[in-house]
């Protein structure tokens, strides 16, 4: 055992060394806390062990003795609570707590310890500490300023105490706990006596003691706090006061314990009644303050000594909060739970709030059932109802649990979340279908009807509703309304009408173009085939209604099932009759010799009544205008009708706009549709009309091959291939259209909201002197604006722009402060940057340095060359406005400064010589009265002067500044003056006699007014710094910020409120697992080349590695190892790695300037907390703003920030680096929060271990460690659905405040934008459309563009659609929706309707958007701004880009299947329909129409090239004279058009950057291969898109945002693009070739190349972007390594547990997976038939065969293929199962060699089989086999019953082994080039990490021949 002592006293010593660094590194002034950091959460959580020993670290140095007691009494407490130490680490800690007391006592060095007087000491101890720390004054001063209600007066001081005095109270409270638990044993005569009159006067007066370290979120509502000024806030104080009980309350039981130290309020009473969690009632009874303490601020603040709330307040919470219950109400036909709003008090509409608030809060999973939620709380308010009737409380009986207490979370949540559970177990972690089991949705639409009323109250737990699902078939509960079955199908059902419309619009034109054009009886007639055409079409629409509801007919409400029932039967009907007369009509117009047209009448007549029918109801329903006549109108007749017409589901009532909101978007589409139709009709439809009636019309065709299906019908695959490609473009150039048009109008739009105006750095010079002006206006609160900033009445302009400036100065140099911080520009730039004050007596505006440097030397060789008149002169220096600034400035400053240092006679001649000069300006004489030519003397004489002023006094310096002061009086006298002037002053009585006395100027006055020293500071610059400051700041992200808030200003935006009067807001941000900050072995780790992530951003931003080794005081020499010495250096060097990357650390930094920025605004505004501190003749400064209490308090009423990191507590547990970094940055941002999901194990007697989930949230505490805010139990584990939404759901209830800023972590934000965040909440109260705005879309700037050339791409691309797409999307189309982040959340109105996000398990993969669906549908309003912007990183390396494009494709498949777009596509009126498909599901629908177009054309090629066709109808088509058959043949459309998609971000550069910018732009990028790079995605979404739709398998994909700077191995990029690319751009190949060997043309091979151009570039294009893309993709040994690494992976055979990244055989049958279900193997094996064309084709072509097509040919190319497979399986038949027999295979292998060459020999001389044919064959079995190939994987299970499972999976890596052959050559041929790697590195890469890179690699070779 004294082993383990030993060795447990050495682990504390490390432990509290490595603490000690830790303190060192953080800079925190923690306190090192030693073994009090090791109490596990089992003892911490019961008890203040972990106080106890903190204080014991505290006092150590000060009192070991009593150190000592306090550690053995913190054991005494931990073997109480666990004897048998059974607790996880609970024995450890023991032990090692035994070890240090044991080190304590033999500190003592043999002196006796008598344990008796322990007490006794330890109270004379605490007299001590109190006395010496004057607690006692600090209570008494604490009580002194909570009744003065101010803190300002002391801030400094007591800011500078707060630390210490939470350390002071933390530590006396464990010293009291120690005493009272030890003072059992003490003399009750003696100290005993003591303790107990000091235990119960603290009890009874000392708050401070409970309440100062009692944890809290924001307000301390349960003890008073001096550090926190938040409580004394009159709105606080009055919402306090509005929740505490009344008389008129039902008591509370004698025995019901009030936590803190206040008075019993209406939480107290929920909890007693329903039984509340008490950190929940803690949560949300904060919670409750705040909203209603912010909701009086808006109203106004109260005033009286004891605030009141008004009324108006309480009930703008009550029915924000309620709003969705009332809906619900009024849609089920319920009476809500109070008769009328006039009819319940101030305290019923507090009590129903709180009650919903806490309802929802403990709630969990079951916050995404906002109608459960409804319901729970109908039951729940109508038993506290009948309970406030009462005079005493009761308990309420639907939470009585069978121990007679209550318990909300056992008896109401926890039996719907085990239902829950159970069907999210039947989903098999996403792999089974939708319509297996109930999402989150099918549990909420269950209460969307008044059947919901069953499940009763209390809860039935017999209802359908909790029926659990058991594991195998039986009797489960169906979907609800809504079935997501996986199928194409769901595209035409959620969008029928444009189907529809696009079909019919063909049909006219088409029969419009076979009529040539004439419109007549006869073509109106058969264009009035249109008819059958809709009825059939909405026929089937109706048909999939009724079938894509199966799996929902047993729950779906009966109304629901008679409207499918109906709609069908009507439809059908309509179809047949309507199908049936036309047919009639057709007879009819036949019959030429009759005149009778009564069908055509009959016909005429039905059409129009159902055309007016069906007009008349989209009017009502979907017109603006017309909308309120159809929801006044009662009519049975008329409702029966708009049913049928239209579901009526709880969501998605009244989508509708205003009538100009309306016109708008329904004028964009009908420009598109315009367009698009006469693109169709002359372009592409008429072409094709006469080739079309040639090829019906040719006289019997010969076919080169063995023809099936095309004799007797008129050539119809011929026609049907020459349509299809037609048709193909006809559905998807409507994007075209849409993105050429939407380009032109974000533009227009783009300009008039004045984007662009400030583009570079020289136009933010030339403006900037309108800057305050619109700052003020915009950014400055009335408040504000009130105060005395100049103590002149600002009557004139310039004490106007003065004033202005003053108010902008503070703001603009926090500004500057936060960019120097951030080392985006140098202390030198800071300089010249910042603005003056402003507030001192000089008369003008003192600009920043930046604008007027040099300006003066130019003005003054203006002067020296000067031979004309003032006027002239000063007319040459206004020219630039700056210069005549400087001029003025200089002129009044010098007046001024000098001024100032002399006095008596010195001071007359300053005063004389100023006034001399006046006169001659007014005179126009100054070129006359001063000898100009001598100014530059008479400035270096002063410049002199300057130079030493800037210093501090010392007698050498005041005497040397007399000197200088007096040579200036002589040069001005002598040498600047005229003669006649010179002559006054050598005269001048006075003057001479102090110069002849030696008086004048001998001694000055050194200034010490901080305005006089600004003065000559700023002066000396203004005259000594030569060079221009046109290019300051230098750096380019400096720049881009600068010009970006200077355009802002002009832009329009909301006027700021004050911060006390502006909405509350909190940002939520959810983390994982991501990086949080940078390790310093992270920044050194080196990648294959060398460079690591340190070098690399060295090079990539070298002018902020510059500006950081400035910051921290370092040379630009400094090493690496020399930064990793110092700790502090180390730590600062970690943070700036970090903040240049995607990391936790640089979003909380971003987040944080929210804080910042309030602060600072709160404090300029000057808000006194009742005594008024502020004289109005003070000048306001910004100095200490962040020391201000009220300013911080201010800050945080109105801001917080929750990071949602779920699995923070494993972390922790798990000591993980991502935990301690969290720690840091809790302790670096005292306002940050933490939650995250706590696990609890549990033992039991059988052996199973138990969980206890918990919701806590966290804060540092005074030592830095976390402290636990409160914990809130779950019912379980909170993953049932994706893992974002459910870590967001969890926290979301520790968030506050009106508006939610979603923040994903790989964000940033800048101090400037934050300024505006005032601005953007009032968007939430303006004009917006007919709705109030819920969700404000905020512009993004990518700060990834810079890292790579890959980067810039998708930057660009990202940008694009953040701001010109979003801006058309919010305006005119008005659909925009959520896309992410960094949207801003009307708070309250989500999270009583869902939350922010959706989490069911697959569906919801893009969780973000479906907040946008679910609030457009809940009658939300999405607008966009961008006059904010919020920094954003992106993916940066190809892979990475290639998996987020998959996740997001991905997402879009399940959107399809999903109900919201499903209620969208149907209740959208068409136009907007339109709008919200084309930019959602719709983009990856025509993305994959664009490559499917290739393939339809292509394949309908090689169709004519086998067939023979195209030669015979081309020399038809000469012999015919029509040119525009061969026009059609010859030249196709365009196919892939997708490069239209660059048009917005052109337009975007265009708008943003200028013109020439834009162009040159544009050029580049295509230099560096956008092209390329976008083709590439092309292919990424169509494969994950279409893969999802068919087979599913969605899911997130961890892209990584680390730095780029790594090799990819070939393997891997294989692995990754096999499928989705190389072998779709095989096939395209493959097609490519057939045509150009197969396929005529009359122009010869050159038309080939033309037509199929843009083919083989996308084939290129899929093939090496992976390499071309890839660092160092095409350097020789690079490339060896990868093939031997290929290699080793292709023929590593795996086995059980072997991942694919390691085995070929694993990625292969894990490529498989997706493959799941009956109907994905049925589809699979028709799109794998296409192959069998190419072997079909081929060998009718072949010289072997000749003319013969008979189909005994193709019989034979399948002998001949079967015989060539047993020949492969005979040479690779294994060793292993033939060692029994080698003899025999070796035998049989050398005769079948013999007999293939023999036999290859014989017929190629025998037959007429040639050379070109060998390969012919090649091409015709290769697919043909891949084609097998499929076929046996797709049906795996019946191919592995055969026995051929082994053969088939060798021959599978036969063509992965050539494949990869074909692809890796042409890289090898590259990679011998050292140029092309070369080229690469630029190509990739900037200039700067390039000439980095190479001079990387020669180091590393040098470095490698040193090893050698």
């Amino acid at each position: 055992m004294a082993g383990v002592y030993a060795n447990w006293e050495r682990l504390v010593r490390a432990t509290l060394k490595r603490e000690q660094l830790r303190t060192a590194v953080h800079g925190h002034g923690r306190t090192t806390s030693g073994i009090a950091d090791a109490v596990p959460p089992s003892l911490g959580k019961t008890t203040n062990i972990e106080a106890i020993l903190q204080a014991a670290d505290e006092i150590q140095d000060v009192d070991p003795n009593v150190a000592r007691i306090l550690c053995e009494q913190a054991y005494s407490m931990a073997q109480n609570l666990d004897p048998n130490s059974d607790g996880r680490g609970v024995l450890q800690f023991k032990t090692g707590l035994m070890s240090v007391i044991k080190q304590k006592l033999a500190r003592r060095e043999g002196a006796r310890i008598d344990r008796n007087r322990d007490i006794e000491h330890l109270w004379e101890f605490y007299q001590r500490y109190k006395r010496r720390h004057r607690v006692e004054d600090m209570l008494r001063e604490e009580q002194r300023l909570r009744e003065s209600g101010t803190f300002s007066a002391n801030f400094g001081e007591l800011e500078l105490r707060s630390l210490e005095m939470k350390k002071i109270v933390a530590t006396l409270r464990a010293l009291v706990e120690v005493m009272e638990a030890l003072s059992k044993d003490a003399d009750p005569d003696g100290v005993g006596r003591l303790i107990t009159e000091e235990l119960r006067r603290i009890k009874s007066t000392d708050a401070t003691l409970s309440g100062e370290l009692t944890p809290y979120n924001i307000v301390p509502l349960e003890g008073t706090s001096l550090t926190n000024a938040i409580g004394v806030f009159p709105e606080v104080r009055g919402a306090i006061s509005a929740i505490r009980c009344t008389e008129h309350f039902p008591g509370l039981p004698a025995d019901f314990e009030v936590t803190g130290q206040r008075d019993a309020d209406m939480f107290d009473l929920l909890e007693y009644v329903f039984g509340f969690q008490k950190d929940n009632i803690r949560n949300q009874r904060e919670n409750v303050v705040l909203t209603v303490a912010n909701a009086q601020s808006q109203l106004g603040i109260p005033v009286d000594a004891d605030p009141k709330i008004d009324e108006k307040a309480i009930n703008w919470v009550f029915l924000k909060v309620l709003a969705n219950y009332i809906k619900w109400c009024k849609y089920l036909r319920i009476r809500v739970v109070w008769n009328s709003l006039e009819a319940i008090n101030r305290d019923r509409k507090l009590f129903l709030v709180s009650l919903y608030f806490l309802i929802w809060g403990e709630a969990a999973n079951v916050r995404f059932l906002p109608e459960c939620i409804c319901y729970i709380f109908h039951h729940m308010a109508k038993e506290l109802d009948a309970i406030l009737d009462h005079g005493e409380a009761n308990l309420a009986a639907s939470c009585k649990t069978e121990s007679g207490s209550v318990s909300y979370l056992e008896k109401i949540i926890c039996p719907i979340y085990e239902t829950m559970v159970k069907e999210a177990e039947r989903n098999n972690n996403g792999k089974a279908a939708h319509s297996a089991w109930r999402n989150y949705d099918d549990f909420n639409e269950y209460f969307w009807s008044p059947a919901c009323f069953e499940l009763s109250w209390p809860m039935r737990m017999d209802s359908p509703f909790l029926l659990k699902p058991r594991p195998k078939k039986g009797k489960r509960t169906g979907k609800s309304t809504f079935v997501e079955h996986r199928t194409y199908f769901h595209l035409y059902r959620s969008f029928h009408r444009l189907w529809i419309f696009l079909a019919i619009m063909f049909q006219i034109l088409t029969i419009i173009a076979f009529n040539k054009g004439r419109i007549n009886l006869d073509t109106f007639k058969i264009v009035l085939s249109i008819g059958p055409t809709f009825a059939i079409m909405n026929f089937v629409e109706s048909c999939l209604d009724v079938v894509l509801m199966f799996g929902a007919y047993t729950t779906a409400r009966g109304m629901a099932i008679s409207r499918l029932v109906i709609r069908f039967l009507w439809f059908g009907l309509s179809s047949v009759c309507v199908t049936y007369l036309y047919l009639k009509v057709l007879d009819e117009r036949n019959d030429r010799n009759s005149d009778n047209s009564f069908y055509f009448r009959i016909y005429i007549l039905v059409l129009g009544v159902y055309a007016a029918l069906r007009l008349s109801l989209a009017l009502l329903l979907k017109v603006p205008a017309c909308h309120s006549l159809s929801e006044m109108s009662n009519q049975s007749f008329f409702q029966f009708f708009k049913w049928i017409y239209q579901e009526r589901y709880y969501v998605g009532r009244g989508l509708f706009e205003r009538i100009n909101d309306y016109c708008r978007y329904v004028l964009f589409w009908l420009v598109i549709f315009i367009c698009k139709f006469l693109f169709a009709y002359f372009l592409q439809i008429k072409p094709l009309v006469e080739p079309t009636n040639i090829i019906a019309d040719l006289p019997s065709v010969k076919y080169s091959w063995h023809d099936l299906i095309s004799k007797n019908n008129n050539n119809f695959l011929t026609i049907a291939s020459l349509w299809a490609p037609v048709l193909a473009i006809y559905l998807m150039d409507i994007h075209i259209f849409y993105t050429l048009l939407s380009a032109i109008i974000g533009g227009v739009m783009g300009a008039r909201a004045r984007l662009g105006e400030i583009r570079s750095i020289e136009m933010v010079h030339k403006r900037f002197e309108s800057f305050p002006e619109a700052f003020v206006k915009n950014l400055v609160s009335p408040q504000t604006k009130r105060l005395p900033f100049n103590r002149q009445n600002p009557q004139d302009s310039q004490n106007m722009n003065k004033t202005y400036a003053a108010m902008f100065s503070p703001f603009w140099n926090e500004i500057i402060k936060s960019l120097r911080e951030e080392d985006y520009i140098s202390n030198r730039e800071m300089d010249l940057l910042s603005i003056p004050s402003n507030t001192g007596s000089l008369k003008l505006v003192q600009w920043p340095l930046f604008l007027l440097t040099s300006k003066i030397l130019l003005a003054m060789d203006l002067a020296v060359d000067c031979k004309d008149r003032q006027l002239d002169l000063w007319n040459r220096i206004g020219r630039d406005e700056y210069m005549a600034y400087a001029v003025q400035e200089c002129y009044y400053s010098i007046e001024k400064i000098l001024h100032s240092l002399v006095d008596g006679e010195g001071r007359l001649w300053v005063e004389r010589i100023y006034r001399e000069i006046d006169n001659s300006i007014e005179q126009g004489s100054l070129v006359v009265t001063l000898n100009l030519k001598k100014l530059p003397l008479v400035v270096s004489r002063f410049t002199a002067l300057t130079g030493l002023l800037i210093w501090n006094e010392t007698p050498e310096r005041a005497k040397g500044a007399a000197q200088a002061v007096f040579e200036l009086y002589e040069v001005v006298t002598h040498d600047l003056l005229s003669p006649d002037l010179r002559e006054q002053l050598d005269t001048w009585n006075i003057l001479a006699r102090a110069r002849n006395e030696g008086r004048l100027f001998s001694k000055i006055e050194w200034p010490k007014d901080p305005e006089i020293k600004e003065l000559v500071k700023r002066l000396h610059l203004l005259l000594t710094v030569k060079d221009s400051a046109a290019n300051v700041p230098k750096n380019l992200e400096a720049r881009r910020r600068l010009e970006f808030f200077a355009n802002s200003l002009f832009m329009d935006m909301p006027s700021a409120k004050p911060v006390s009067e502006m909405m509350p807001f909190c940002v939520f941000t959810p983390y994982y697992s991501e990086t949080v900050l940078y390790s310093s072995s992270e920044l050194q780790k080196e990648n294959e080349d060398g460079i690591s992530t340190l070098f690399y951003l060295q090079k990539i931003f070298p002018d902020e590695w510059e500006n950081f080794l400035e910051r921290i005081g370092r040379g630009d020499s400094t090493g690496d190892a020399e930064l990793q010495e110092n700790s502090s250096d180390s730590l600062e060097l970690r943070f700036w790695v970090s903040y240049r990357g995607q990391t936790l650390a640089r979003t909380v930094r971003g987040m944080m300037y929210y804080r910042r920025a309030l602060m600072l605004q709160s404090y300029m505004e000057r808000r006194s907390l009742g005594v008024d501190d502020y004289s109005q003749a003070s000048i306001p400064t910004s100095q200490g703003f962040e020391l201000s209490r009220e300013a911080r308090a201010q800050a945080d009423l109105k801001f917080t920030y929750v990071v949602s990191c779920q699995i923070y507590g494993q972390q922790k547990k798990d000591k993980k680096p991502e935990a301690a970094d969290i720690a840091l940055l809790l302790q670096r941002n005292e306002s940050l929060r933490v939650a995250f999901i706590h696990v609890e194990e549990s033992g039991s007697a059988d052996g199973k271990v138990s969980r206890e989930y918990y919701s806590k949230l966290v804060k540092a505490d005074i030592n830095g460690k976390d402290q636990e805010i409160y914990s809130i139990k779950l019912p379980g584990d909170p993953k049932l659905g994706e893992g974002k939404p459910e870590n967001q759901n969890h926290a979301i209830v520790f968030t506050r405040g009106e508006a939610v800023q979603t923040i994903d972590m790989n964000q940033d934000n800048y101090l400037e934008e934050a300024m505006k965040m005032r601005n953007l909440l009032e968007e939430f109260h303006g004009n917006h459309g007919l709705r109030p705005p819920t969700i404000l879309g905020v512009r993004e700037h990518v700060f990834t563009g810079s890292v790579s050339s890959l980067a810039w791409f998708m930057s660009n691309q990202e940008t694009s659609f953040v701001t010109l797409g979003q801006r058309v999307l919010a305006n005119p189309l008005k659909v925009r929706m959520h896309y992410g982040h960094p949207d801003v959340f009307d708070r309250i109105f989500h999270i009583t309707r869902g939350g922010i996000s959706k989490a069911s398990r697959v569906i919801n993969i893009s969780e973000d958007i479906y907040a946008g669906f679910n609030s457009t549908l809940r009658q939300g309003n999405i607008t966009h701004h961008e006059y904010v912007q919020v920094g954003k990183g992106r993916d940066v390396g190809l892979n990475q880009i290639a998996l987020f494009e998959g996740k997001v494709a991905g997402g879009n498949g399940e959107q399809v299947l999903s109900r919201d777009v499903y209620r969208l596509g149907q209740l959208f009126d068409f136009f907007r329909m339109c709008s919200f498909f084309f930019t959602t599901v719709g983009y990856y629908v025509c993305t994959m129409m664009t490559v499917l177009t290739v393939y339809v054309f292509l394949y309908g090629r090689v169709y004519l090239a086998f067939s023979g066709l195209d030669q015979q109808i081309s020399e038809t088509a000469e012999v015919e004279g029509n040119a525009a058959l061969d026009a059609v043949l010859n030249a196709q459309f365009l196919v892939q058009i997708g490069v239209f998609t660059a048009v917005p971000m052109v337009m975007g550069f265009i708008l943003e950057l200028g013109l020439l910018k834009a162009v040159f732009g544009f050029i580049t990028m295509q230099l560096q291969l956008c092209s390329v790079f976008f083709t590439f995605s092309l292919g990424t979404r169509t494969h994950y898109f279409g893969r999802t739709i068919l087979h599913g398998g969605a899911k997130y994909r961890a892209t990584g945002r680390g730095f780029v700077v790594r090799h990819i191995k070939f393997a891997e990029n294989y692995r990754l693009y096999s499928r989705s690319h190389f072998v779709k751009a095989l096939e395209v190949a493959l097609l490519l070739i057939v045509y150009i060997a197969y396929g005529y043309t009359s122009d010869g091979p050159g038309s080939f190349v033309l037509l199929t151009l843009s083919s083989w570039f996308l084939v290129l294009s899929w093939l090496f972007a992976p390499y071309i893309f890839n660092p160092s993709g095409f350097e020789w040994q690079k490339t060896v390594d990868d093939f031997d690494d290929w290699t080793s992976w292709l023929l590593y055979k795996g086995g059980v547990g072997v991942k694919g990244d390691d085995s070929w055989e694993s990625w292969w049958l894990e490529e498989q997976m997706h493959i799941q279900t009956f109907r994905g193997r049925i589809l699979e094996t028709i799109l794998t038939l296409r192959f069998f064309v190419f072997q079909y084709g081929i060998v009718y072509k072949l010289h072997l065969t000749g003319n013969d097509t008979s189909l005994a040919i193709y019989g034979f190319s399948w002998a001949v293929l079967i015989a060539i497979v047993l020949v492969f399986k005979i040479f690779t038949y294994s060793s292993k199962k033939s060692s029994n027999f080698q003899l025999v295979i070796r035998f049989t292998q050398g005769v079948s060699s013999l007999g293939l060459l023999a036999a290859i020999v014989l017929v190629i001389v025998f037959t007429n089989l040639s050379i070109p044919d060998l390969f012919a064959c090649i091409l015709a079995f290769i697919p043909t086999g891949w084609a097998i190939l499929c076929l046996a994987i797709t049906w795996k299970n019946i191919v592995r019953s055969l026995g051929m499972w082994d053969s088939v999976r060798e021959f599978a890596r036969m063509y992965d082994a050539g494949m990869g052959i074909l692809i890796f050559t042409p890289v090898a041929v590259l990679s011998w080039f050292p140029f092309v790697s070369t080229f690469q590195s630029r190509l990739l890469f900037n200039q700067a990490f390039s000439r980095g890179l190479e001079i990387s690699l020669i180091l590393a070779g040098n470095k490698a021949n040193v090893e050698i």
